[in-house]
């Protein structure tokens, strides 16, 4: 006994001042917080790029979310086949999986499953040019078939009639990826395909809000898309029809008007 405790308590009592007193205790607590913390947080699926991250993490004021995968399930089918007169769907739907075959876009893989799912025969493709944000290009039985977005459209030049512009906003704002698909400089239809949302992205969007943050969607897609998709989830504020080369340009623009990203 040591003034009248136990030794164990008097050793605990001691070893418990040395450590609140000794700035080593620091030093062998930052990194042991910091070690588990990423770890939890690995658990969790969330990966912490490093400690300066992991510390400022209480500090922000908004999130970004991807949408593709992230919000969404990154499982996109196609849900619909608008065909131009002179085309019909079977067409439509062979030339672009001829094209999308050679692609590693997801919406891609969805066209050609679809085609895949039909029976629909599917050619081969040659040139094939995959344009980043854009959409793809290549040549199928002599033909030249270009399918993407309306900057494809753009790009390869090809007359927009009034109909075609108004179909694709109509899937646009049913939260539908309108695909234009191209062949030897006409559109010959639309293929509207859906990428559903997960289950918990409301959730996880009415739980940030909670803790007080903005949330923030980027995506490549349409904006009359992205909204459709903000609409469902409560989504703050959009940033639509970024190239993937431009995103971290779009987070930079939020930072520099003051918020922690």
């Amino acid at each position: 006994y040591v003034f009248g405790g136990s030794l164990v308590i008097s050793l605990l009592s001691f070893v418990a001042v040395l450590i609140i007193a000794c700035p080593c205790a620091l030093g062998l607590a930052t990194p042991t917080a910091i070690m588990v913390g990423t770890g939890k947080g690995a658990e969790a699926g969330i990966f912490i790029k490093s400690g300066e991250a992991l510390e400022t993490a209480h500090k922000l004021t908004a999130i970004v979310f991807d949408k593709t995968g992230t919000l969404t399930e990154g499982k996109p089918t196609v849900t619909n086949i608008s065909a131009e007169e002179g085309f019909d769907e079977k067409e439509i739907i062979s030339c672009a999986a001829a094209v999308e075959k050679l692609s590693e876009h997801p919406l891609g893989q969805a066209v050609v499953d679809y085609a895949l799912a039909k029976g629909i025969k599917v050619p081969s493709a040659t040139e094939f040019e995959a344009v980043a944000g854009h959409g793809a290009q290549a040549i199928v039985n002599g033909k030249k078939v270009a399918l993407g977005n309306l900057k494809m459209v753009e790009k390869v030049g090809v007359a927009m009639q009034k109909n075609l512009e108004q179909k694709a906003q109509e899937f646009s704002r049913e939260a539908k990826t309108p695909v234009f698909v191209m062949i030897d400089g006409i559109i010959a239809g639309i293929i509207a395909i859906a990428d559903p949302l997960k289950a918990q992205s409301k959730h996880a969007v009415e739980a940030l809000h909670k803790l007080g943050l903005m949330v923030v969607m980027i995506t490549g897609d349409s904006e009359n898309t992205a909204r459709a998709v903000a609409k469902k989830t409560g989504i703050d504020k959009i940033l639509a029809e970024i190239l993937p080369g431009d995103k971290a340009a779009e987070i930079k623009k939020l930072q520099a008007q003051g918020l922690k990203v």
